[in-house]
């Protein structure tokens, strides 16, 4: 009998047995995905668990979970702190540097403000490499595309670094750094050059940019913000908003807009911006240009369809903001900017409007007291304690390094500000001047006749400050003058001969005759045309076709413009003045935007001398009367001599009765200087004892006080 035979092959054991790998196999199988399933879970509950854990530590221990025991990690320190360095001539730089530190320091960070003039760049700059510092420049350009007296070294060196082989390109890789430049557009050839070329150079000895330049712009019509100081509170929170990126060390992330896979944060590794388009341009034109398979014109087809959507789209864009631009544009500015009204309201001024302002000058004060008038009251005839000195404009095209506004007042070219009415400025500035006087009521020594009778304008100075001939409106405004029986004495810088030639009838019209040379000129006034000398020159002709009282005014300044005595004769044929002014510059102070000091105010004896051989070289001239107070003298033509006699004065009541006529006709009753003179008294002529003190007041000497000798 067979073995087998026994088996019972039906029986449930039997098939669990004959089948019992497949069996094994579903247990393992099953076992496997319990313990995968288990792996799953205790992976999230691990993360779940350390995220918990990173909220409940505190992130500045930064603590971790290592081999079963806790380890303190020392917080890496992206940002060690600030270092602002500046180069300032008047002060603003110092000034936003001192802003910006303040501004670093609420962010917790160490920050040092150092003034370039006591920095020495071949010992301390590399040491920015290593420092984890992030150094901020805030630099000012001076005259001529200059760096500042303080800066001069530091960009000295720095330029001959950065093309110096044995400094390299990497020199100062791994420092990071951001500038801040100051400068005027008015001077357009070298805007804010000091701060591009700051910028260049560290670029260019391996420095890595955290933030776009910033360029700050004085000329408030074309600042991007309004003003200087608007310009850099941008700038300042870019600057700050970065630095609080790279305190976390963060990079700025791509946003995937940009073409190529290159964000905008690229351009700050680049001397110069605004690339990325052009060269995506260029690379997609290279693609099309290139060799294709006949399956891809399809692909191409649509490509170009696309880009000749997105032009048109981009042309429309364009377009808008041309027309926004337009629209900007007939909305001007206004001249005086909140920290310009701030300064010139410190130095007394009372300001009207956008671009006018007011001033009491001392003589008036003085002649209010009996104490004396000024030159032009010797001169002319004014009556000093009725005179107002005022502009209607503030903005001026000179820098001259005598300026007695320390150059707080705007400069320009052009009028390129928003404009008020000459009505509203004469009646604003009458208010003003009364208010001013005013306040004189009841002081010891006023006299109260002068009192009342300066109550009554009579004079007008238009030289307070700037150039009003820039004003538009400039012949209205005289037309309101002498409606109102108001002189008109008007100064211009000689750098606007259309406006010469253009301008009405005034009482006087004076030249200011700074040097005799285009170098001088150049060093003295600091113009901001470039064909200042032609302007100039065209300007001295203009003034020899008016037919109404001329002067030139020459302001002689020690070491500078005394010893041009054959050129000034040559100008004084050009232009045939009535009359020549020479007065010793007035020091007004030191100043950091001037290196004029007191060794440059000559002697009053040195302004005769200098006079006398002037006279010697202009034949159809004579000294004719002397203000020793203003340091000042009279060069009169010999035409207002008559019969042995001087006419320097003037008739102002023939004056008004005059212009009335010339306007009644349209402008066809024209009349002469000669026309209106009145005769100098004999104390106000050159030589007489009086030495051109009215002998009706009383001369004041200030006590303990040295005699001035600078008309100041």
């Amino acid at each position: 009998m067979d073995p087998l035979d026994t088996w019972d092959f039906s029986s449930p054991l039997m098939s669990l047995w004959i089948n019992r790998f497949y069996v094994y196999l579903g247990f393992a199988f099953g076992i496997s995905l319990w313990i995968c399933f288990q792996i799953v879970i205790r992976k999230q509950l691990f993360i779940f668990k350390d995220k918990n854990s990173q909220k409940s530590v505190p992130k500045a221990t930064g603590d971790l979970m290592k081999n079963g025991y806790i380890s303190l990690q020392k917080k890496e320190v992206f940002v060690s702190g600030v270092k602002i360095f500046y180069g300032s001539q008047t002060g603003t730089a110092k000034g936003f540097a001192t802003s910006l530190a303040e501004a670093v320091t609420s962010l917790d960070l160490p920050v040092a403000v150092i003034n370039l003039k006591e920095y020495d760049p071949d010992d301390h700059l590399v040491e920015e490499v290593t420092s984890k510092n992030v150094c901020a420049f805030v630099v000012a350009t001076y005259t001529d595309g200059r760096p500042t007296e303080s800066a001069e070294w530091f960009c000295k060196w720095l330029e001959e670094a950065s093309s110096d082989f044995r400094f390299g390109k990497t020199y100062l890789k791994g420092m990071r750094y951001a500038v801040f430049g100051l400068g005027n557009s008015a001077y357009a050839s070298h805007f804010n050059k000091v701060g591009k070329n700051v910028d260049k150079w560290l670029w260019m000895l391996g420095a890595h940019r955290v933030v776009t330049r910033g360029e700050g712009d004085c000329d408030v019509a074309k600042s991007k913000h309004g003003s200087i100081e608007a310009d850099f509170r941008a700038w300042k929170t870019k600057f700050l908003a970065r630095l609080q990126t790279l305190q976390k060390g963060e990079k700025k992330p791509c946003d995937g807009n940009c073409k190529r896979g290159q964000c905008e944060s690229s351009a700050e590794e680049e001397p110069f911006e605004s690339t990325s388009e052009e060269e995506s341009g260029t690379e997609d034109h290279q693609n099309l240009n290139s060799v294709v398979d006949v399956e891809d014109l399809g692909k191409i087809m649509n490509y170009v369809k696309k880009e000749k959507r997105e032009k048109e789209q981009q042309e429309e864009k364009s377009s808008l903001v041309r027309n926004t631009v337009k629209n900007e544009a007939s909305e001007r500015r206004a001249m005086i900017t909140p920290a310009l009204r701030e300064a010139l309201t410190k130095q007394g001024y009372q300001l009207i409007g956008s671009h006018s302002g007011v001033k009491l000058c001392r003589w008036t004060k003085s002649m209010l007291r009996g104490r004396g008038g000024c030159y032009k009251h010797t001169f002319y005839g004014i009556e000093s304690h009725r005179c107002m000195e005022t502009t209607p404009s503030l903005a001026c095209a000179n820098k001259c390094v005598f300026c007695w506004r320390h150059h707080t007042n705007p400069v320009g070219t052009e009028w390129q500000w928003k404009m008020d009415q000459p009505e509203m400025i004469l009646k604003e500035a009458i208010e003003n001047h009364q208010n001013m006087i005013k306040q004189f009521k009841g002081v010891p020594g006023v006299k109260e006749e002068r009192f009342e009778e300066g109550m009554m304008v009579k004079h007008c100075a238009l030289s307070l400050v700037g150039e009003p001939i820039m004003y538009p409106e400039i012949n209205r405004f005289l037309k309101l003058l002498h409606e109102c029986k108001i002189s008109s004495f008007l100064v211009t810088n000689a750098q606007f001969p259309v406006e010469i030639r253009n301008l009405k009838p005034v009482t006087q019209l004076y030249v200011s005759v700074d040097a005799s040379t285009k170098d001088s000129l150049k060093k003295i006034d600091r113009p901001l045309f470039k064909d200042f000398w032609q302007r100039f020159l065209d300007s001295l002709k203009a003034l020899a076709a008016k037919q109404q009282r001329t002067v030139y005014r020459l302001t002689l300044v020690k070491a500078w413009n005394v010893d041009e005595l054959q050129a000034y004769a040559q100008l004084v044929s050009l232009g045939n003045p009535d009359f020549i002014e020479v007065k010793g510059v007035t020091y007004c102070g030191e100043s950091s935007a001037s290196s004029l000091t007191m060794a440059n105010v000559p002697w009053h004896e040195e302004v005769i001398h200098f006079v006398c051989d002037l006279v010697d070289l202009i034949p159809d001239y004579e000294i004719a009367c002397e203000h020793e107070h203003s340091n000042c003298l009279l060069i009169a033509h010999k035409r207002f001599k008559i019969d042995s006699e001087w006419w320097t004065w003037i008739d102002y009541n023939r004056f008004q009765e005059l212009v009335q006529e010339y306007e009644d006709s349209g402008g066809s009753a024209t009349f002469s200087a000669k026309d209106y003179v009145a005769k100098t008294p004999h104390w106000a002529l050159f030589g007489a004892r009086e030495r051109g003190f009215d002998p009706k007041d009383t001369r004041h000497q200030r006590k303990n006080k040295s005699k001035h000798i600078s008309g100041c």
